[in-house]
C-alpha cells in the first residue's frame, strides 16, 4: 500500500533541524504500518515500543527523564543496539505514558542526533484533557484515511492516477466512465487501509462492510475504556446522530436530532471528544469570507462530519446494490455523501482551513470557505452533472470573489469566473487556488 504521507516523513528525516515528530489520527487508519514501513525503507534499524500494556516501559519513564538511562532501557526492552544516525526510535501508543510524551522535549534539547517518532490513535483526547507536551519541541504529521489518489495507488491503477497528476484533460475525459466506477467503489470502501486490503483481494462487498462495522463496533468500546463514563450515553446519542444530521437539505448541526429538548452545553463535551479522537470534522460557519477566516467564525453553527464516507455508509446501512444503480450513490442522503467525500479529501490537503458560508436573511449557503495563505476560495459541491450555481452567484455579487470552484460530475473546464473540477479529481484543487 503507498501512502503519501511517506513523502513527508522522508523530508522530515532529512531536515537539518528535525525535532520529534508526532503522528496524530483516528484509530485504524494506519499510524502503527506507517511509522513501521518508514523504518523498514529508510533505515538500518527500527526499535518499537508500544506504551499500551506495557508496565515495563511506563515504569522507564516514570522516575526520570534522564536521556542516557532511558535509552538503555530502550535497548534492553527492543533488543535493538540503537544508533543515533541509523536506527529510527518508534514510540506507539504515546498517550499512554504522559512522561514519555514529555521525554520528547529532553530528546530535542539534549539528544537532537536521534531520529524520533511517535503516535496515539487518542493522544487529540489526551492532550485536551490535560497531559502536557512539550511545546515548540515537537512537529506534528496528521493521518487520515486514504484519499481517493492513494485509493487509485492501492488499486493498482497508478497510471490513471498519473492523469490526474499531471492533468491529461483529454485523456482523462476519454477514460470518464472508467474514473467514475472507481469513485463509486470508493464511496462505498472508504479509505481505512484494513478495509481496502480486504476488497483489493477479494473484491467481497460483503466483506467491506462486515470490517467496517467491526470498526464502528470498536468505536464505540473506545468510548466505554477511554472516556469519562458520565460522557458515554451522550457521545453514543452524537455519534449515532451524524447520519440523520447530514441528510438533511440544510446541513447545519440540530442538536434536537440527537434527542427531543436536547441543549447545546449537554452535548458540547461529547462533540469536543468525538472531534478531538478524530472521528469526526467540525466545519465552521463563517459570516464574512475575509482574512483570517476564524475571526469571522459563528461558534453556534456548524456541520459535524464523520472522518470515513465508507464508515458513513456502513453506519447509515447504505447497500452494495447502490452501486448497480447507475449514479444513485452521488445523489444518496440527497448528496451527502458526495459532500463527505470532498471535505474527506480536504482534509488531506496541507494547510487547507475549510468553513463554510450562509446569507443571514436568505437561502444563499455555499458547501465550503477556503483558506491556503492568503488565499479564499468558495467550493461549491454538486452530486450531479447540475450546473446550476446560485449559492455561488450570490456569493460572488457580494463578494466578487478572483476565483469560484464547483466539483461536480462535469467534466473540468474554465467558464469565466467559475472552474469546475470533476469530483475524481478534487485532490488538484490546492494548485488551481489562485495566486
Amino acid at each position: 500500500m503507498t501512502r503519501i504521507a511517506l513523502e513527508s516523513l522522508k523530508a522530515w528525516k532529512e531536515k537539518p533541524d528535525r525535532k520529534p515528530l508526532v503522528i496524530r489520527g483516528a484509530r485504524q487508519v494506519g499510524k502503527t504500518w506507517l511509522m513501521k514501513e518508514f523504518g523498514r525503507a529508510e533505515y538500518g534499524k527500527s526499535a518499537y515500543i508500544n506504551f499500551d500494556s506495557n508496565p515495563r516501559m511506563l515504569n522507564l519513564f516514570k522516575n526520570d527523564l534522564d536521556i542516557e538511562r532511558i535509552l538503555t532501557g530502550l535497548r534492553i526492552e527492543t533488543g535493538c543496539n540503537i544508533d543515533a544516525h541509523d536506527t529510527l526510535i518508534i514510540f506507539d501508543e504515546i498517550q499512554e505514558c504522559p512522561a514519555a510524551l514529555s521525554s520528547l522535549k529532553y530528546f530535542c534539547e539534549s539528544a537532537p542526533e536521534y531520529h524520533i517518532i511517535a503516535a496515539g490513535s487518542l493522544l487529540g483526547v489526551a492532550l485536551h484533557a490535560g497531559t502536557s507536551f512539550p511545546v515548540g519541541k515537537i512537529e506534528f504529521l496528521d493521518l487520515y484515511p486514504l484519499d481517493f489518489m492513494e485509493f487509485l495507488l492501492a488499486s493498482g491503477k497508478s497510471d490513471l492516477a498519473g492523469l490526474i497528476a499531471r492533468r491529461e484533460i483529454s485523456l482523462i475525459n476519454t477514460f470518464r466512465d472508467t474514473f467514475v466506477e472507481l469513485l463509486k467503489t470508493y464511496y462505498f470502501t472508504g479509505g481505512m487501509p484494513e478495509v481496502l486490503e480486504a476488497f483489493i483481494s477479494n473484491h467481497n462487498y460483503a466483506k467491506v462492510r462486515e470490517i467496517q462495522k467491526r470498526i464502528l463496533e470498536t468505536y464505540e468500546l473506545d468510548f466505554s475504556r477511554h472516556a469519562p463514563s458520565g460522557l458515554v450515553p451522550r457521545l453514543r446519542m452524537v455519534w449515532n446522530s451524524i447520519p440523520s444530521q447530514l441528510v438533511k437539505e440544510n446541513r447545519k448541526f440540530v442538536y434536537g436530532l440527537i434527542r427531543e429538548g436536547a441543549r447545546a452545553k449537554e452535548y458540547e463535551s461529547a462533540l469536543a471528544w468525538l472531534c478531538d479522537s478524530g472521528l469526526a470534522y467540525r466545519i465552521a460557519r463563517v459570516s464574512k469570507p475575509a482574512i483570517p477566516l476564524p475571526a469571522y467564525e459563528d461558534i453556534h453553527a456548524f456541520k459535524l462530519f464523520m472522518f470515513d464516507i465508507g464508515l458513513l455508509g456502513a453506519m447509515s446501512g447504505l447497500d452494495n446494490r447502490t452501486l448497480l444503480e447507475g449514479n444513485a450513490v452521488f445523489q444518496e442522503f440527497k448528496g451527502a455523501l458526495t459532500e463527505q467525500f470532498v471535505l474527506q479529501q480536504l482534509k488531506t490537503m496541507k494547510d487547507m482551513r475549510i468553513f463554510y458560508w450562509s446569507a443571514e436573511k436568505s437561502e444563499a449557503e455555499v458547501d465550503f470557505i477556503l483558506q491556503s495563505g492568503g488565499r479564499i476560495v468558495p467550493l461549491e459541491v454538486k452530486a450531479e452533472e447540475n450546473l446550476r450555481a446560485k449559492s455561488l452567484k450570490s456569493y460572488r455579487e457580494r463578494y466578487s470573489p478572483t476565483l469560484s470552484i464547483r466539483a461536480s460530475m462535469s467534466n473540468y473546464r474554465r467558464d469565466d469566473w467559475l472552474l469546475n473540477i470533476p469530483l475524481y479529481m478534487i485532490n488538484i484543487l490546492p494548485s488551481c487556488m489562485p495566486e
